[in-house]
């Protein structure tokens, strides 16, 4: 579950938008909280697929991602399995098959965390908040990629360091690499990326 929680929160990160232009870091990070600012709702799909280094195999999942300002996104897996976590405000609700649990993040110190830094993802801030991570930005020929070494204690033991590609013409991540501490590697891309576009008030249900 902490493990799910914490992958939720480096694509948080990844919905953050840029512009790729050879410029400071400074100038980038200012860019990224401005396009970040002005994101009211974004939706996609995605494929996340964990590389396994002790078996030499991979797994593959598929699903959807909704958020809209400011405190509210669903992250669901629609295949191989049906999983879905909700986020609205101060409350989380967790859906496996037929069960549905719901959590006060106000009453939890982990999911109060976890809430914190997802939202501070999303509206741009996770790049200039040390206490989170520690970021290497650089400009390749191809793509824009930022690369963060998680500093708190819990990240820490999970993740090595997250790595995010951006789409130098659409300005946007288009891949997140998770390198975690014993040698597996989990990657997400996102296609069908809208921002800006209606969501129905429904995927954000929590009871």
């Amino acid at each position: 579950m902490k493990k799910l929680l914490l992958i939720l929160v480096v694509f948080c990160i990844a919905t953050t938008t840029v512009s790729a232009q050879a410029v400071s870091e400074a100038k980038i990070r200012q860019q990224i909280e401005a396009a970040a600012a002005s994101m009211k709702t974004m939706q996609c799909d995605f494929v996340q697929t964990k590389f396994l280094r002790m078996l030499n195999d991979k797994m593959v999942s598929r699903g959807k991602m909704y958020y809209q300002q400011s405190d509210k996104l669903r992250w669901e897996y629609t295949s191989p399995y049906a999983y879905a976590f909700v986020l609205n405000g101060s409350r989380v609700l967790i859906s496996k098959g037929n069960r549905n649990d719901v959590i006060n993040v106000n009453q939890s110190k982990f999911f109060k965390e976890i809430a914190r830094i997802m939202m501070n993802s999303v509206v741009g801030k996770a790049l200039n908040d040390k206490r989170d991570f520690k970021v290497s930005l650089s400009s390749l020929a191809t793509e824009y990629v930022a690369t963060l070494y998680p500093q708190q204690k819990q990240m820490q033991q999970m993740f090595q360091k997250i790595i995010l590609h951006f789409n130098r013409q659409k300005a946007m991540v288009a891949k997140v690499e998770l390198i975690e501490k014993r040698g597996d590697c989990t990657v997400i891309e996102m296609t069908n990326v809208k921002v800006n576009s209606p969501i129905n008030a429904k995927v954000f249900t929590v009871n």
